[in-house]
């Protein structure tokens, strides 16, 4: 089992993401997209989107440094464990939070308003869905696991194990003894990858950076800037 989900799985879904998203921009391009739901409300939307996409572009970030850069550089810049974790707590925590209470409010607007909920599909609440659970396992490790119960040196064996996956030599032995709620967080990550090319998420392969700063979409009622009759 050991083998399956920390060498067969992860590249299982790399690969389902990487085909399926192929396909979909070559044969389904129309419906390459985020299917914006603006016109239907806007109040929630504005804040639910505006926390998760930025609270996501950091804690992408985040994991970026966690992941990528190996042990040894934060050590060659005199950056101790007891440093780097107390900011991965305290930065990674706000943001993780951010980008939960975006996701969450998303979710509850998709599910309570009728007009939203009538115009959506069951991709939309699975995405939804598996971004939270992701999320909420995320925040877990970072804020209550590392605080409450030990500070877990990930850099040591999730880091080296996830470098081995880009370079096609993963060694599981290295996820043998994580914590459950840190292999249960990576995991549905890379669920989360596998249904990508089949949701709203295709859409983060189009400038997700030019999104979040993007002007606001106009709507205007037709009839309201209708002209008079003379």
């Amino acid at each position: 089992m050991a083998q399956f989900w920390w060498v067969v799985y992860p590249y299982l879904c790399l690969m389902i993401m990487i085909v399926g998203s192929l396909y979909r921009f070559t044969y389904r391009q129309i419906a390459w997209g985020s299917k914006s739901s603006q016109m239907l409300e806007q109040s929630s939307l504005k804040w639910g989107s505006r926390l998760f996409h930025w609270g996501i572009i950091f804690v992408f970030f985040g994991h970026v440094m966690g992941l990528i850069v190996p042990m040894w550089m934060y050590q060659a810049l005199g950056i101790t464990p007891e440093f780097y974790h107390f900011n991965a707590i305290l930065v990674g925590g706000i943001v993780g939070i951010l980008a939960w209470i975006g996701a969450a409010i998303l979710l509850l607007r998709r599910s309570t308003n009728s007009r939203v909920r009538a115009n959506s599909h069951f991709s939309d609440f699975l995405t939804l869905d598996v971004l939270l659970l992701v999320l909420t396992l995320g925040v877990a490790v970072t804020l209550i696991y590392d605080v409450f119960y030990e500070r877990y040196e990930y850099r040591a064996t999730i880091g080296p194990w996830f470098r081995q996956l880009l370079t096609l030599h993963p060694d599981a032995s290295l996820m043998a003894h994580v914590p459950v709620i840190f292999q249960l967080h990576i995991i549905a990550a890379f669920l989360l990858f596998a249904i990508s090319p089949f949701t709203r998420l295709v859409h983060i392969w189009s400038y997700p950076v030019r999104y979040v700063g993007r002007s606001p979409i106009q709507y205007r009622s037709r009839a309201r800037y209708r002209q008079s009759p003379e």
